[in-house]
């Protein structure tokens, strides 16, 4: 839930954070030096605690108060939709860019772990607040931050320069770092990523830290806080759950659902059964964390009824498997059809009583290790690894 402040301003917001354990006293003077009202746009979507929805638009020209207040809220506040592309005032069809949640900036700073004579490396520049409170607390010559969209970039070096910040801004591609200055005591990314990228270890010194939003292609996300080791392997433990925008050299691109149906109506070829784990069950962001590791290759919609009812669509990403369940208020089974080489609800069920019978573990009992074989998830040990199901 989102915290409450006394007052809509850098101090209420301030006393919020700091009694939630977010801010933290080494972390105050960069929150007062440099107040994030320097680095939102007039215009704003504000989102909620958990990142997955916006409200409507508020334009600081038309409703000064309402700005403020949203800017110093505990949430994130969505500044671009679809890569620039979208203009008008409603809501877009992708959030691109935004203002992070501050209970979640100053959190995965606490993560990050800083000393004062560390060079740090961001991936995602943003808005700018968070590259401004890292030049704050190390001085813009220790950090370097990276930023794909240019136009969000100029606007953040902009914002940047006139709080009397010099950090360097680069445009380019966030999986590739930014190796004319490496290496680094720290890395972290703004955004999202299914793939931790191997350029971000190589750029890392033994030691270092990598924190990060780390999140399967069918949901559920956390923030990983990975140590390089001096093999050139990089490893942590989960701190606690996010909902960043996705790095978008690694949005995922699906098929629309006709593709899976072909052209025919619902049941198609769909084999009929019934299920007694409702579909309301699986979708908690653990849950779909815990699926998502065990059923790889595997994304999700809901369609929804005016009753309550509603439908939960599973695909494959091989494009020939789908399942549906059927959700409604009150019942004990539900209906499911599956078609294709996979059987994605059984792969569900299996994933969901698997984590049960682990005791329902929460993010903090999972880790994960980046080495030159890839990436593996573990249970409470890296000798432990979480396997697909099927």
């Amino acid at each position: 839930m989102a915290m409450r402040t006394e007052e809509a301003g850098p101090s209420g917001l301030a006393s919020a954070l700091v009694a939630a354990g977010a801010l933290t006293g080494d972390w105050l003077p960069s929150f007062e030096a440099v107040p994030r009202e320097r680095f939102v746009p007039d215009r704003i979507w504000p989102g909620i605690p958990d990142g997955t929805r916006q409200n409507p638009l508020v334009d600081r020209g038309q409703d000064p108060d309402a700005w403020w207040e949203a800017v110093y809220s505990d949430i994130p506040l969505t500044t671009q939709w679809d890569d620039g592309q979208h203009l008008g005032d409603a809501l877009g069809t992708t959030p691109s860019s935004s203002s992070s949640q501050p209970r979640m900036v100053f959190s995965m700073l606490d993560d990050l772990d800083v000393g004062d004579d560390h060079r740090v490396l961001e991936i995602g520049t943003g808005t700018g607040w968070n590259a401004g409170l890292l030049s704050h607390r190390l001085g813009g010559e220790s950090v370097v931050s990276v930023e794909y969209d240019a136009a969000v970039a100029k606007a953040a070096d902009s914002r940047l320069r006139d709080a009397g910040l010099r950090p360097l801004v680069v445009v380019g591609d966030g999986r590739l770092g930014y190796a004319a200055c490496a290496s680094y005591d720290r890395v972290i990314a703004t955004c999202s990523v299914g793939t931790v990228p191997s350029a971000w270890v190589e750029q890392t010194r033994t030691g270092g830290i990598i924190v990060a939003p780390w999140g399967t292609e069918y949901g559920g996300e956390a923030i990983v806080r990975l140590v390089v080791g001096d093999d050139g392997t990089a490893s942590g433990r989960f701190t606690r759950s996010s909902a960043f925008m996705r790095l978008r050299q690694q949005r995922p691109v699906h098929v629309p659902h006709g593709a899976y149906l072909k052209g025919r109506e619902w049941p198609a070829d769909g084999v009929r059964s019934t299920t007694a784990l409702s579909p309301a069950e699986v979708g908690g962001w653990v849950e779909q964390f815990i699926i998502g590791l065990q059923v790889p290759g595997a994304f999700w919609t809901v369609e929804r009824y005016d009753d309550g009812a509603y439908t939960l669509w599973t695909y494959g990403t091989d494009r020939q498997s789908w399942a549906s369940a059927d959700f409604e208020p009150g019942a004990s089974e539900y209906e499911v059809v599956q078609s294709g080489p996979r059987k994605l609800w059984d792969e569900t069920d299996a994933a969901y009583r698997w984590w049960q019978k682990q005791g329902q573990p929460g993010f903090d009992r999972f880790g994960l290790t980046v080495d030159s074989g890839g990436e593996k998830v573990w249970l409470d040990s890296p000798d432990n690894p979480v396997a697909a199901v099927n």
